[in-house]
């Protein structure tokens, strides 16, 4: 299969300046790493880990110290990847007073494309949102404003879904119906590269999952390894950082 997505050796250090002292803390160290197309590929680790420092230079939105990444051959930096890619925050913002047809209609104008309203509902329709077009962002439930997100991350028709926390405050109705959601979104042929500290999540839905500790991989799980170990991919998560804490011990 054909990479869609690559990173070589990327690092990311911010600079955090207080007073008359500076810090650098490494937020990613040295991060390498192919998307094939069509797979599912899951970010694994503790808070601080490096999953959303990942997903944001993947998007363009920082850049790495080090390192590149490339999107079909292309620098995320380009607007011609950013129309490859498809993003939903762990905490997406939507106008609370307008309708989702008025949302994706406006992140369509931003994407450079025309208007298209049969395009929006049927988006709407692929995330079980079209009975609710009339109604304002403000009257819709967490679980609708998650699908809302995922809309408009589908609105402009990318190659790469990259989702931060797509289930996260989510009610086990909600997590189930976006998990098919996303399910039947990778069967159109879309690449989905997410995070998420739901393990049994990651477990259901990845082919590949890629276990992060201090900004560094420390180990990538196939779908194999789990499906035939006891206990699991939480076992093979926790066991891989003791390992790595033990290292460096």
């Amino acid at each position: 299969m054909k990479n869609i997505v690559e990173f070589f050796s990327v690092s990311k250090t911010y600079v955090l300046n207080h007073w008359f002292s500076m810090r650098k803390i490494a937020a990613l160290k040295d991060f390498s790493l192919k998307l094939e197309k069509g797979e599912i590929v899951g970010l694994l680790g503790l808070n601080g880990a490096g999953k959303t420092t990942i997903m944001k230079i993947l998007c363009g939105l920082l850049f790495p110290s080090s390192g590149n990444v490339e999107i079909m051959g292309k620098s995320p930096l380009f607007a011609e990847a950013k129309r490859d890619i498809g993003y939903l925050p762990e905490f997406p913002y939507f106008h609370p007073n307008i309708t989702a047809p008025q949302t994706l209609n406006y992140y369509l104008k931003l994407s450079g494309r025309l208007v298209d309203n049969w395009q929006v509902d049927k988006i709407l329709e692929k995330v079980g949102l079209l009975q609710h077009r009339t109604k304002k962002v403000s009257e819709y439930s967490k679980g609708m404003k998650q699908r809302l997100g995922l809309a408009q991350a589908l609105i402009h028709q990318p190659e790469i879904l990259i989702l931060d926390e797509p289930v996260s405050g989510l009610d086990p109705l909600a997590i189930h119906e976006i998990r098919n959601l996303i399910l039947s979104i990778n069967k159109e042929g879309k690449t989905i590269f997410l995070s998420s500290h739901s393990i049994s999540e990651l477990e259901k839905i990845c082919d590949r999952v890629v276990i992060l500790s201090l900004g560094r991989i420390i180990e990538v799980i196939q779908k194999k390894q789990w499906e035939h170990n006891p206990k699991g991919l939480e076992r093979i998560f926790i066991e891989a950082l003791k390992n790595e804490n033990q290292k460096k011990s």
